[in-house]
């Protein structure tokens, strides 16, 4: 307990909440994160927003009630006149570099949506001014803050109660982007290939390969394969609706199902090892059977710990305490992931395994 005591000692020595700038509003996920924020005053202060399209600053001004001094068109001008601690990305994916090619060199962490890039050159780019500046960059995912997932890790990484781990299956989507409704700037992009790096193949296919590159201690795979499809073309007249991505280890495989014909919307993961297996299905709801256990179980998952247990919390202690990201939201891994998305997209294209460069 006295790792994470002094931990929420260190955050509360801080009377002053967080200003955090909003960079991008074209991805529906940041109505989610200003409702979080606004509810979170002594946390999190959001000091201004940056969008080109000036329709979309004066629809969240209206909603989320901004004054037109923190309205900016000029993301330089923002983050020059703000001056904040950090910026919060909720662009487009093809943006994510211009976004820290802007707050990098001025010494600005940033934390993004998945994914990170739309392509391998973008995300090596993202890395290197990350590192040159000496300023923290990473990806906030939903599944990350599940306690499913941080159970699996326990489990199945730290105890090896599973054994080696011989194979893991990831199934993410939903009905579609137009189907559940999503914003019509947010689905515009999402139908660009260009934007969105693909279509279900990048926007979910990003999860499972990013879990998976997590729990192989961001080991790289040797060989991709791929199929995507478009089965709605009259909705998805640019990109996939369906993926499913395969990942060849040494020792493990990887099953990647990435879709918007889900009936139902899903994060499920399932980890089989050479002695057991978890399954989890969303944040709280973990089944295990592990070892000489008879049959299969549920399993309750710890609680994680308070400054990783939110994209907020963490972003707060990755600024405040000048950790360096790790795990999921890295960099490391996050370059890794994008090299998976990337091969599988040739892959697809080109109906060949790709085999990924040592």
């Amino acid at each position: 307990m006295r790792p994470l005591l002094l931990a929420l000692l260190a955050l509360s020595l801080h009377a002053e909440p967080l200003r955090v700038a909003i960079a991008g509003l074209n991805h529906g996920h940041v109505t989610g994160f200003l409702r979080a924020a606004q509810a979170r005053p002594n946390d999190i202060t959001i000091v201004a927003i940056w969008d080109p399209e000036q329709s979309l600053l004066s629809k969240y001004a209206a909603s989320h009630h901004f004054q037109p001094n923190q309205l900016f068109t000029d993301l330089n001008k923002l983050l020059d006149s703000t001056k904040p601690d950090a910026v919060a990305s909720f662009s487009d994916t093809f943006a994510h570099l211009q976004i820290v090619q802007a707050a990098a060199p001025r010494h600005i962490p940033v934390m993004m949506e998945k994914p990170l890039a739309v392509s391998t050159q973008h995300a090596r780019a993202i890395q290197k001014l990350s590192q040159a500046n000496n300023t923290p960059v990473f990806v906030n995912y939903e599944t990350t803050w599940y306690r499913s997932h941080g159970e699996i890790w326990n489990l199945v990484h730290n105890q090896k109660a599973a054994g080696p781990i011989r194979r893991m299956v990831a199934m993410d989507g939903h009905q579609g982007p137009r189907e559940i409704g999503v914003q019509d700037e947010f689905f515009n992009w999402l139908n660009d290939p260009q934007k969105n790096g693909g279509g279900a193949l990048f926007d979910f296919g990003c999860y499972g390969a990013n879990l998976m590159t997590w729990l192989l201690d961001n080991q790289r795979p040797t060989k991709v394969t791929a199929i995507t499809h478009t089965t709605k073309p009259q909705i998805y007249t640019k990109v996939d609706d369906e993926a499913t991505i395969l990942l060849d280890y040494p020792q493990t495989q990887g099953i990647i199902q990435a879709s918007w014909n889900w009936p139902y919307s899903r994060k499920d993961f399932e980890v089989y090892g050479a002695t057991g297996y978890t399954i989890a299905t969303g944040g709280n709801s973990l089944r295990t059977r592990l070892g000489t256990a008879k049959t299969e179980e549920a399993h309750t998952p710890a609680e994680l710990k308070p400054t990783e247990a939110d994209s907020i919390s963490y972003l707060v202690n990755i600024v405040r305490n000048k950790q360096k990201p790790a795990g999921l939201s890295s960099l490391e891994n996050n370059v890794i992931v994008t090299e998976i998305l990337e091969a599988a997209r040739e892959s697809a294209r080109t109906g060949k395994t790709i085999t990924l460069p040592k």
